[in-house]
């Protein structure tokens, strides 16, 4: 039975829909596998994907860039983390290798988190690292203090000691890799009847939802909303309830994918899984840039190129006057969905390469 060890980034939710979206392929092609998944992204995004079984170890894997709210970074307070995070402390690493081992894992997968690349060495492991960027990569598009030098240089040798190294578009800094794959996203479930009817929202009624990738963010622009009744909004996250044509979903109620399929407009910030799940599904794409991050823009511009999507500018998205553009928005045209799945791409090379 194959057996992984999968290191997940706690920053937002994207690399572990990634992961999910991988795990999922890899479970479908090969049933006994088994996966041991290390982070701190909930346990239930993994059995919403329907991964269980599935061993769940809350471990911090790397540190991400600190969030004030879902748009603005806290530089300060992520120098710090990482100052203290690295460099990996070998008692550490050794315990983890042990479990691992005693796990059984014939292999370490990682996205992007480092310490898996440092626990697979330790073990004697192969690693597979999956990414669009690297955190070294991240921290260098930053004003940073000169004493963050030696965090990155470790950083960026982890990540060039990985056994396989495979990349996800959109790609932020293209290397010689193992593969290169479509954009990763998990599949819808339900069809955009069955959400609408368990949502209450008429077939022929125009629906935008607004996402925000996972992280915790206030809206305050919701009470315009009931100004535009001619729409019907969905918005997931941690509040659930429905205010006339405003319907919060919860966290956990509904499989993002599925909810994106049942709209007619995306409008959030342009995170990876937002816009993997929009891209496969081919909704139009309201995104909202973070210039300060240093992949964003590169998000961006893969949205202007092979998607259907219109930008809209921090400032309107706060302030409510983004809904003005909702007509352009729902008057772009819906792309044909996707037939390459990155997730397909990635599990039939992890099984090719036979661990």
């Amino acid at each position: 039975m194959l057996s992984i060890a999968y290191f997940i980034s706690s920053h937002g939710y994207g690399h572990a829909t990634r992961a999910a979206a991988v795990m999922t392929v890899i479970r479908q092609l090969q049933p006994n596998c088994r996966f041991e998944i290390f982070t701190q992204i909930p346990q239930w995004l993994f059995a919403e994907s329907q991964l269980e079984p599935f061993g769940y170890h809350a471990v911090l894997t790397d540190i991400g860039v600190a969030q004030q709210d879902s748009l603005t970074e806290d530089l300060t307070e992520t120098w710090q983390r990482l100052q203290k995070f690295l460099p990996f402390k070998a008692a550490n690493l050794v315990s983890l290798a042990r479990q691992i081992n005693q796990l059984g894992c014939q292999v370490v997968m990682c996205d992007i988190a480092p310490l898996g690349i440092a626990v697979a060495k330790t073990a004697g492991v192969p690693s597979v690292l999956v990414e669009n960027f690297t955190w070294d990569w991240i921290y260098e598009g930053y004003l940073y203090p000169e004493s963050l030098q030696p965090q990155i240089d470790y950083l960026r040798d982890l990540f060039t000691a990985a056994n396989y190294h495979i990349q996800t578009e959109p790609i932020c800094q293209p290397r010689q890799v193992h593969l290169t794959t479509s954009p990763v996203s998990r599949r819808v479930r339900s069809s955009a009847k069955q959400i609408r009817q368990q949502l209450d929202i008429p077939m022929e009624s125009k629906v935008v939802l607004i996402t925000m990738g996972g992280v915790p963010w206030t809206q305050p622009f919701t009470e315009q909303l009931a100004h535009h009744s001619d729409f019907y909004f969905i918005m997931p996250g941690h509040e659930q309830g429905r205010h006339g044509n405003l319907i919060q979903t919860g966290q956990k109620n509904f499989f993002h994918p599925d909810l994106i399929n049942a709209s007619d407009a995306v409008v959030g910030k342009v995170g990876y899984s937002t816009l993997a799940e929009v891209y496969q599904i081919g909704v139009p794409f309201g995104y909202i840039s973070r210039p300060r991050f240093r992949e964003s823009p590169i998000l961006a511009e893969f949205v202007n190129r092979r998607m259907s999507g219109l930008p809209i500018p921090e400032t309107q998205f706060i302030d409510g006057t983004w809904l003005r553009l909702l007509p352009d928005l729902l008057a772009l045209p819906r792309c044909p969905p996707e037939t390459i799945n990155g997730a397909d791409q990635i599990a039939a090379q992890i099984l090719a390469w036979g661990f």
